[in-house]
């Protein structure tokens, strides 16, 4: 197919409802999955971060400069949370 060109697409009113309910519930799973990680989420220290891969506080500076294991900041000190950390260990780079 062509990009730009118009294509009519037919479908059931009942299909798109249905579509649409499934859309709703998959993005409501999605989202209390999130909420629920996040009030269980823990906050760690940066001596506590580097204990747990073994780097020093300088590396932790330099992949916080490059986006690479960014913490989050709360009371003015910055925190990394232990998902964050634990992604890193097993995938090699933690989400931003």
């Amino acid at each position: 197919m062509e990009s730009g060109a118009n294509i009519i697409v037919a479908i059931a009113l009942e299909d798109l409802r249905r579509f649409h309910k499934e859309v709703i519930a998959d993005t409501k799973k999605e989202l209390e999955a999130q909420i629920a990680e996040d009030k269980g989420e823990r906050y760690l220290s940066i001596k506590q971060v580097c204990e747990m891969l073994d780097v020093d506080p300088s590396t932790l500076w330099r992949w916080r400069k490059r986006g690479y294991l960014v913490p989050a900041e709360v009371g003015r000190r910055p925190r990394y949370r232990l998902s964050d950390v634990r992604r890193m260990l097993n995938n090699g780079r933690a989400a931003q």
